[in-house]
């Protein structure tokens, strides 16, 4: 991967710099010396950052095509409540309660263009957070709100830092939030699919076709 490239080039600079650092020491040169130290310190903090960016990056998945990324599972248990079990292929089952009449699924999507896809950067998505909402406004207002994180990133945030400083990067074609929702039924089982266009959901049983059928 490009980023482990990047972190081991950085980090033999800096071990190129470290032993030029004491062989000026050795020579009796300490200003040069000082100023290959610092070279090799900031050989070293440009390592690290970019391999902070990597593991953050790694989180996310590579979007090339469509492709599953959840199925969704929901039982009733009374009123505007639901159990929902989300089934993540990378991460296993997860479990929440969700108020309301629809549930919705977010994910972030990156998309890189020019040297940045030249270099092996596809477009990437990770799923966000899951959350309830009420078909009514004001009920979507007033009533008790649910909503819960999927992912939490591992290391630098890059959605946060390419979301601040856009402006900076030539190579960062876009970089947006995807949603699809669909109501909640009890036994309703839903898959989501990702594309370059963003999140997908479709039922999958037939208490979930019913759901639809009679939401739209």
């Amino acid at each position: 991967m490009i980023i482990g490239s990047i972190v081991l080039g950085c980090g033999f600079v800096a071990l190129l710099f470290a032993l030029a650092a004491v062989s000026r020491a050795r020579r009796r040169r300490p200003l040069a010396s000082v100023l290959h130290g610092f070279a090799a310190l900031a050989a070293l903090l440009a390592a690290a950052v970019v391999a902070l960016v990597g593991v953050d990056l790694a989180s996310y998945a590579r979007l090339t095509h469509e492709a599953p990324v959840a199925e969704v599972r929901f039982r009733q248990q009374g009123g505007k409540r639901y159990a929902a079990e989300v089934l993540l292929p990378d991460r296993g089952r997860q479990s929440f309660e969700l108020a309301g009449d629809e549930w919705q699924l977010d994910a972030r999507v990156i998309k890189w263009h020019g040297w940045a896809t030249v270099l092996g950067l596809d477009s990437d998505f990770r799923l966000d957070r899951i959350g309830g909402r009420y078909r009514d406004i004001a009920e979507e207002r007033s009533a008790p709100r649910t909503v819960f994180e999927l992912a939490r990133p591992p290391g630098l945030d890059v959605w946060d830092l390419a979301r601040r400083f856009h402006a900076f990067l030539p190579w960062l074609d876009a970089l947006y939030g995807s949603a699809t929702y669909l109501p909640m039924a009890d036994g309703a089982h839903y898959g989501v699919s990702i594309s370059s266009t963003g999140l997908v959901a479709r039922p999958l049983n037939r208490e979930a076709r019913e759901a639809v059928a009679a939401w739209h």
